[in-house]
């Protein structure tokens, strides 16, 4: 990477050019962010991850700028076009908007009207009248270059063949392209009409059937939405500037005076708008809206998503799973602290109450047989009537009963993923399973599905799936390793998401487990088929061996500093477990004395704060939510209720929430606070407990409108 690229890359995102110089450098050695971020911040003066994987982006960017320069210099020299000049502006180019306006003139084209023109040679009239010299008699000029062979019959034809010319040198001005482009950003506005006689069947458009709004303010939402509109053949969508504006520019641009060659290039520049240009920039418009629609809405999704794979566990504990069902009965799981599966029952509580009666005693049977410590209910059809069944049951302790979201239950069901670990087991029990396993550790279940089906984010179907998927890959690999993964229990599938791992390895590692036992060390870790010195470098930190060797493997201290805390405990005179238990001994630590050239106190604060709580887990404590009993159908719901409820997604409209009716309400992004509120992520989040009122209930639409401005946000979270 450059020095012109860096410094650039430091502007953007106002940060020291050393600290961006020491990320990249550490990113083209193959180091991940995690990895940088965690164990690296002496080097890049603490910057975070979102520093750099920005830094990564932009280092991506410049990349393919330059491999299109690249592209673009080989083209003009293999067709002898490439001038001082033109090589100059081509290599200053800082945009790849600005390089192919560069390259524009001189792009291999399809056959166009100024093609034929210049074969018939009528460039030199274009240039003469271009010149608009006073003296100049286009009509004159024009008939000079009448050719009968050449199908220039009259002096009108000369004409039409140099507008048609100029008409393209002002489509391709990089000046007129710029200033163009400007104001269709600044002043542009959509416009979108209904399509005659698609009324009825695109009525959930109908928001947009006469709509206008200024490109620069309107919303992503409200973007996607419309080219949604448009796709499915239910509206027209353009971009326009204000009536007359870009004629007028474009005038001011390239017209001198009154003369007679002027009129001609008038009527040339006008052509060349509205047959080139303003297609080009309509195209280029709705790109540069599309493309910071989806950077909004892929945020918006970003975000949940974090908030879901952070979502506090229940952990190791022996749990029964029930995923709901009315016609074929409620599937039940019973699984180990581990998450292993032990036993698989349904029950059916919707046929007769002798049926319910003898379901009553299977779940206590089962309850007592596997010591059941907590019940995962889905939250889908027949979920809140199940969970009032079980909490009707005189268990001999209390057992906590917990709603568990189960969006993307069925896609893990039929995957591969889940058809390799149980392929004897039908998958309607596979489904439970995930919910059970979700309620223990929801991260380490969630990585299993594909993010897009979990139900979180806006319009995601709609957004760029290669920015989307990166996007999405960067939060998991992140929540994962700030969790950290216990290499002899993790899932493929997880360990996936390791810093330094990747798919193959992640196998790898299952294998040897499956060959060679638990690991007992990281450094066991070595041993692993083709998991090298860079892999372990990266991967290591993150991967916890509990009850091993080293009373360090279950902490995020990276083994490279193992000699540290070795040093620290020597100068103690006790053992590493000692300072591991005793608090008062990790007061004395004076942490200055162990500073080197690598080593600073960044990197020596987090040892010290992993040594206070080993492995400790950054999520936060779960905490058991309960819906309002009696409201369990939409139907129930009636306006002025006040109701608990969850927010299940955060949009940039608003939050849904749910009220344990299978029908989320929508709480308008006006209707969080009393206060203005101009992203919902200020007040809400995924998971968040809430206490909503009700505003409005449409039984036909099943649509529920709540607002918060009356009810207080708690601060918990739930899984």
């Amino acid at each position: 990477m450059n020095e012109k690229h860096l410094n650039k890359i430091a502007d953007e995102l106002n940060l020291s050019l050393p600290q961006v110089k020491a990320a990249a450098r550490l990113l083209e050695e193959g180091g991940t962010v995690p990895f940088i971020a965690r164990y690296r911040k002496e080097i890049t003066d603490s910057l975070d991850e979102v520093a750099i994987t920005a830094i990564r982006d932009k280092m991506g960017q410049m990349e393919a700028l330059d491999n299109r320069r690249e592209s673009i210099l080989k083209s003009l020299k293999e067709r002898e076009l490439l001038t001082d000049d033109l090589n100059g502006k081509i290599i200053s180019a800082e945009t790849m908007t600005t390089l192919e306006d560069i390259y524009l003139p001189f792009r291999p084209k399809r056959r166009t009207r100024a093609t034929a023109a210049r074969e018939k040679g009528l460039e030199p009239l274009a240039k003469l009248i271009f010149n608009q010299k006073d003296e100049v008699n286009p009509v004159k000029e024009a008939a000079v270059y009448i050719d009968t062979e050449k199908e220039v019959e009259t002096a009108e034809d000369a004409l039409a063949g140099s507008r048609d010319i100029i008409a393209e040198w002002v489509n391709e001005d990089q000046g007129a392209r710029e200033r163009m482009r400007a104001l269709y950003a600044q002043k542009g506005v959509f416009r979108s009409r209904v399509i005659p006689g698609k009324e009825e069947e695109g009525a959930k458009f109908r928001d947009y059937f006469d709509w206008e709004e200024p490109v620069r303010k309107a919303p992503s939402h409200r973007v996607l939405a419309m080219r949604r509109g448009e796709k499915e053949g239910f509206i027209d969508l353009r971009i326009d500037p204000p009536e007359g504006e870009a004629p007028a520019l474009l005038e001011a641009m390239f017209v001198k005076g009154e003369s007679a060659a002027s009129k001609e290039v008038k009527e040339a520049v006008h052509d060349g708008y509205k047959r080139l240009l303003s297609v080009s920039m309509e195209t280029d418009a709705r790109l540069e809206t599309k493309k910071r629609a989806d950077r909004d809405a892929i945020k918006v999704f970003t975000d949940n998503l974090r908030e879901l794979l952070l979502a506090p566990p229940l952990g190791q504990k022996n749990v029964m799973a029930i995923d709901p069902g009315i016609r074929t009965g409620c599937k039940i799981v019973c699984l180990d602290p581990q998450g292993k599966l032990l036993h698989t029952d349904t029950i059916h509580l919707f046929k007769s109450e002798d049926a319910k009666l003898f379901s009553a005693k299977t779940v206590k049977d089962l309850v007592d047989t596997y010591k059941v410590e907590a019940i995962a209910i889905g939250n889908g059809t027949a979920g809140r009537e199940t969970e009032a069944f079980i909490n009707t049951l005189p268990f001999s302790d209390t057992i906590p009963v917990v709603m568990v979201n189960e969006s993307g239950a069925s896609i893990y069901s039929a995957s591969e993923a889940a058809r390799e670990e149980f392929p004897d087991l039908d998958l309607v029990y596979r489904g439970a399973v995930s919910i059970g396993r979700r309620l223990m550790d929801p991260l380490s279940e969630l990585v299993k599905i594909d993010p897009k089906s979990i139900g979180v984010g806006q319009y995601q179907h709609d957004v760029n799936p290669r920015a989307l998927k990166k996007s999405l890959d960067d939060v998991v690999i992140n929540c994962v390793n700030a969790v950290g993964v216990d290499v002899n229990t993790a899932s493929q599938q997880l360990l996936t998401y390791v810093s330094g791992l990747g798919s193959q390895l992640a196998k790898n590692i299952i294998t040897y487990r499956d060959e060679h036992g638990a690991l007992s060390s990281r450094a066991e870790l070595k041993k692993v088929k083709r998991l090298g010195k860079t892999a372990f470098e990266q991967a290591a930190g993150f991967l916890r061996i509990r009850n091993g060797n080293n009373p360090l493997d279950v902490s995020a201290v990276h083994p490279e500093s193992y000699g540290i805390v070795e040093a620290m405990a020597r100068d103690l005179g006790v053992g590493v477990a000692d300072l591991l238990e005793n608090d008062a001994l990790r007061k004395e630590i004076d942490l200055n004395r162990y500073v080197t050239d690598r080593v600073g106190i960044p990197t020596l604060t987090d040892i010290l704060a992993e040594l206070d709580k080993p492995g400790r887990d950054p999520r936060k404590q779960f905490e058991n939510f309960k819906f309002k009993e009696g409201v369990d159908k939409i139907e129930d719901v009636e306006p002025g209720m006040n109701l608990p409820g969850v927010v299940t997604n955060v949009t940039a409209f608003g939050a849904f929430v749910d009220i344990g009716v299978h029908q989320d309400g929508l709480v308008h992004i006006s209707q969080l606070a009393n206060r203005f509120i101009k992203d919902p992520n200020e007040v809400v989040k995924v998971h968040q407990h809430v206490t909503v009122k009700v505003l409005d209930v449409d039984l036909a639409r099943k649509r529920i409108s709540l607002s918060m401005k009356q009810g207080t946000v708690q601060k918990s979270v739930m899984t």
